[in-house]
This record gives structure tokens, sequence and C-alpha cells, in this order.
């Protein structure tokens, strides 16, 4: 793919086939995906790549604990819940989704099984979690370069034809996480990432978020016209 091919095609993909994505692929795309800046070259990413047994005792874990009630132990921090525009963008994209799903807004059983496919990693074949070196814990840099960089793997994926969805509720409960996917008490826990096959018939995955256009996000100053 050419590079707008990639960055105006891409979507979240939230339905997958169940084939196994080979193992050089994932290193080739994570190859090309660090490859993104980070302040001072400090690549404060890591990434722990799960799929088979140990996958499906997160999604079971993950589940098991979230409808036992259990809070969540997201380890990077929340923040305050979304007001304003910022709301309204993430309650418009969930009605696109729900509107594509056959989703009604009095269906509790469907919402909820929407819900749980999150904590399921949405059944992908594999998960890729992000994790940081936990001696920069507290430093503004370092999610925004896990941010550029998680960006640059799917993109990477999705040139490759592969899907991608970047989520936290496959990592709602890290200690569930952290025991399967064998993370490094040195490493902090920041994002996951849904990664396989796209399922062409899945009716979430033709979805696409609406965006801000460029005069509404952008200033221009020094510039005549």
């Amino acid at each position: 793919m050419q590079f707008d091919d990639v960055i105006l095609g891409r979507r979240s993909i939230r339905g997958y086939k169940p084939d196994p994505v080979p193992k050089a692929l994932i290193e080739e795309i994570i190859g090309l995906a660090i490859r993104a800046p980070s302040s001072m070259n400090t690549q404060p990413w890591n990434f722990y790549v799960v799929t088979g047994e140990p996958l499906n005792r997160i999604r079971a874990g993950n589940t098991e604990r979230m409808l036992a009630g259990v809070p969540q132990s997201r380890e990077f921090r929340t923040g305050q819940g979304f007001t304003g525009q910022h709301r309204d963008r993430q309650v418009g994209v969930a009605k696109q989704l729900f509107s594509a799903m056959g989703i009604a807004r009095d269906d509790k059983n469907m919402r909820q099984d929407w819900v749980l496919r999150g904590f399921r990693q949405f059944d992908a074949p594999v998960c890729i979690i992000v994790t940081y070196d936990r001696v920069l814990d507290g430093s503004d840099d370092t999610p925004f370069d896990c941010g550029a960089v998680t960006t640059a793997l799917v993109n990477a994926a999705w040139s490759r034809r592969l899907g991608a969805v970047i989520n936290s509720q496959g990592i709602m409960q890290s200690p569930v996480v952290r025991e399967h996917a064998g993370i490094a008490d040195d490493q902090v826990i920041m994002k996951s990432i849904a990664l396989g096959w796209p399922d062409e018939n899945f009716p979430a995955n033709a979805v696409v978020s609406e965006r801000k256009s460029v005069k509404e996000a952008t200033v221009f100053v020094g510039f005549d016209s």
C-alpha cells in the first residue's frame, strides 16, 4: 500500500477470522513500528505478544473477574470521564457501532455481550500488550512515545492486510494479564492491541469513525493566507 492508502483506509477492527498470524509477520510489523520517534531516543516501549492458550486464559480471567464485580486494575492512570465535545465523540462512535451491529438502545443483553467482547480482546487470535519501563513511570514523555509506537504498529499491520484495535478492556484486570503473559515486574502495562485477519462479514468492521476537519483542529500562525 501507499502511505496515504494506509492512513486513509485504516480503521479499527473488532471482528476477526480465527486464522493464526505468523510470528515472522508480527516481528516484521514490530520492526517497522519501533522506527517511531521517541523523546531523546529513550525507546521506553516493550511488547508482549500473546496467542493460543495463554491468551485464552487472559480472556477467561478478564471476563470472570469483571462479571464478578472485581474492580478494574489498569496500571496506567485512566483520568476523569470524558465531558463536552469529547464525550459527544465517544457517544457518537458508540452509536455508529451499535447501529452497525443492530444493537438497540434498550437491549441490555446485546450491549453486555458487546462489552464482554472487549474483555476477550474481540476474539482476535493475537494480543499485543504494550508496556513501558517502570523506571520511567511519571514521565510525561513516556506515554506520548508509547502512543507513537502503537500508532505506527497498527498502521504497519494495516499495510500488511492485518486488522487491529487499540483497547484497554483487555488489560482491565492486570493481575490476570501479568500472570498469563509473564510480564516482568520492571514493566508497567499501558495498552493492548487486538490483532488478526479482519472478518469482512463482521458489520462493525465497516464503521469509519468521524474526524474533525483540518480547519477545526489547526491554528496557522505567520502565514500570509
